[in-house]
């Protein structure tokens, strides 16, 4: 394990300075504050005596005491009377610290760090192909699996030059993390299928983009196809202010082929050409900061973060704080799980050591004072709950208004927080959802017992099966525990109860059926069926019943779905595929797997 690097320069004093300008003070004859203070407060911080200030009020017929708190223009007033200027400034404290923290390096200690790209674009037009063409053909040529549901980082290198490159989701429930993507990206790549046009996802992704005020580069997918118009999509993009540069505007076009990895080559090299425009710099010797990309709670491992540099360089046993949680880091990984040395700027990589998972967005910041380090986190978590607190106050008021009390527990930080965004959106004049808390991990008996005390049911999604003990718990206290690993099922679900507030009843449809041909085994997924489909369809994340000599061995859910090395939604009778079931290794040839779909009773609706 690497030792760490006293010669970095230091963030601790940074930070110190840039809390010393929450003081209030005359200085050099403006008076700088930050908020309401009383007459009091004023009057001692620009040494007059507090009665001179009475007096002046008693004057003009107004009746104040020195406890009497002062307005923003009351202070500006009173400055006006003593020939001040003032100077309003914002507060800066351990809960907006990292965002306002201003790290200003000596120019002659900075080197070029590699962009970081983010690719977005409306569903079906391609992002995941070219997604996968570029990981193939640099780095990841054995990984077997493909896209997630969760934001996922991965750097290659092209032409002796390396890209980071940050995948996210593009489900409509992860909008915001789609957002977070484009504040912590230098460039973003917008994928526009030739053949269908500019669509709401590609304005979405613009629009993300746009707020960030981070440079675009358009890349043209499926220029194969027949009956494509370029000049139609050059149009459509002008009228949302996106002008390719034959027509004279800024920003770079590049049309190609994911699927035939077509001018693939050009959409890099256009990369860093912006990059090069950018002219991204940082100091490799210094304290790192960075950004959280994704976290999670590993059994074994405790808190797992997939982070990136952005400036310093990152080592073990650093301690970090990031938001309100911190701690040494006990292990620095590749994204492909090699254990490395240090961490620079630009690359992502994987940490263990942090207490709690961090959000999904939340910067990092290394700080080798400890007791200080912690003292901020303790304040931010603090902070965070005191927010928390005052959201759940105002959502509880006496309005009249039902609330459907939920807990949500995820795999991953960053999908917590995108259902609950999503469910908190369901509401009507009657009834609407209140998220009493979305964290990852397993499902504990905090969890029970919180579920008990605010009448809320719980939300598990792609959380592996409740311990015995827990779920005895919750049966006993009547504790709903409702799994899905479908996102638009919980929102369903919800916006069903919300508009009846009955209980919605799922029934399982059977949808098809498969002989099981062929076994495949990989070391990270384990063993996957190659299978006909004899009967009707599957669909991705399926329920299953295995059957083995007309007896049923194995009820579960598939967690893949493949023809050939591509990801499908569904495959029809007469088709071959392949297919993993979650949580179950022991499938043989000669299997027959029953498909089935959950499908919500209507008559239970009304």
């Amino acid at each position: 394990m690497a030792k760490k690097d006293s010669k970095r320069l230091t963030n601790v004093e940074n930070i110190k300075k840039q809390l010393e300008i929450n003081e209030t003070k005359l200085k050099n004859g403006i008076f700088i504050f930050h908020g309401p203070l009383t007459i009091s407060e004023f009057a001692n911080k620009i040494n007059k005596n507090a009665a001179d200030l009475l007096t002046l009020y008693f004057k003009k017929g107004i009746i104040k005491n020195i406890n009497t708190s002062l307005s923003e223009e009351e202070i500006a007033e009173l400055c006006f009377e003593y020939n001040l200027d003032f100077k309003k400034e914002d507060i800066v404290n351990a809960n907006n610290l990292l965002d306002k923290l201003e790290i200003i390096d000596d120019p002659a200690d900075l080197v070029v760090r590699p962009p970081i790209v983010t690719i977005m674009g409306h569903v079906d037009h391609g992002k995941t192909t070219l997604i996968d063409q570029i990981r193939k053909s640099n780095v990841l040529k054995t990984e077997f699996g493909g896209i997630t549901q969760h934001t996922g980082a991965y750097q290659i290198t092209y032409s002796n030059r390396k890209i980071t490159f940050l995948d996210t989701p593009g489900h409509e429930a992860f909008t915001e993390m789609r957002s977070r993507g484009a504040k912590i990206t230098d460039i973003v790549v917008i994928v526009v299928a030739a053949d269908d046009g500019v669509k709401p996802q590609t304005i979405e992704a613009i629009d993300h983009a746009k707020a960030a005020n981070v440079p675009i580069i358009v890349f043209v997918n499926k220029i194969d196809k027949p009956s494509i118009d370029l000049e139609k999509i050059k149009s459509q993009l002008s009228e949302i202010d996106i002008v390719c540069e034959e027509w004279g505007g800024d920003v770079q076009f590049v049309y190609g082929s994911a699927l035939t990895n077509k001018n693939i080559d050009q959409l890099l090299e256009a990369i860093f050409l912006q990059a090069d425009m950018l002219d991204l710099k940082v100091n490799l010797n210094r304290e790192p900061i960075g950004t959280i990309i994704e976290s999670r709670i590993d059994k074994g491992r405790g808190v797992v973060a997939t982070v990136i540099v952005q400036n310093g360089t990152l080592l073990p046993r650093d301690f970090i704080i990031a938001g309100g949680q911190y701690g040494n880091i006990r292990s620095l990984e590749t994204i492909e799980g090699v254990s490395i040395k240090k961490a620079l700027p630009g690359m992502p990589c994987v940490i263990t050591g942090l207490n709690k998972p961090p959000l999904s967005g939340e910067k990092f910041i290394v700080i080798s004072d400890e007791k200080y380090a912690k003292k901020i986190a303790t304040e931010k978590s603090y902070l965070d709950k005191q927010k928390e607190l005052n959201e759940k106050n105002t959502y509880s008021s006496i309005d009249g208004i039902k609330n459907i009390n939920i807990i949500i527990k995820t795999d991953v930080q960053g999908t917590a927080e995108a259902i609950k965004n999503s469910v908190l959106k369901i509401k009507n004049d009657e009834a609407r959802v209140n998220v009493i808390r979305a964290t990852a991990g397993e499902i504990n008996k905090a969890d029970v017992i919180l579920a008990e005390a605010s009448n809320a049911r719980i939300y598990a999604f792609n959380v592996s099966n409740v311990l015995n003990e827990v779920k005895s718990i919750a049966e006993q206290k009547h504790i709903k525990i409702i799994k899905h690993n479908i996102i638009y099922k919980i929102i369903e679900e919800l916006t069903a109860l919300v508009k009846t507030l009955k209980e919605p009843v799922y029934e399982s449809k059977l949808i098809g059926e498969a002989n099981v041909i062929q076994l495949f085994f990989y070391s990270k997924v384990g063993t996957i069926a190659g299978c006909m489909m004899t009967n009707g369809q599957v669909k991705e994340f399926s329920k299953v019943e295995v059957w083995r000599k007309n007896k049923l061995i194995f009820e579960g859910i598939i967690s893949s779905l493949k023809i050939g090395k591509n990801d499908v939604k569904v495959v029809e009778k007469g088709h071959d595929f392949g297919t993993h079931i979650k949580d179950f290794d022991k499938i043989e040839v000669d299997d027959i797997l029953k498909f089935y779909e959950d499908v919500l009773k209507e008559d239970e609706r009304d």
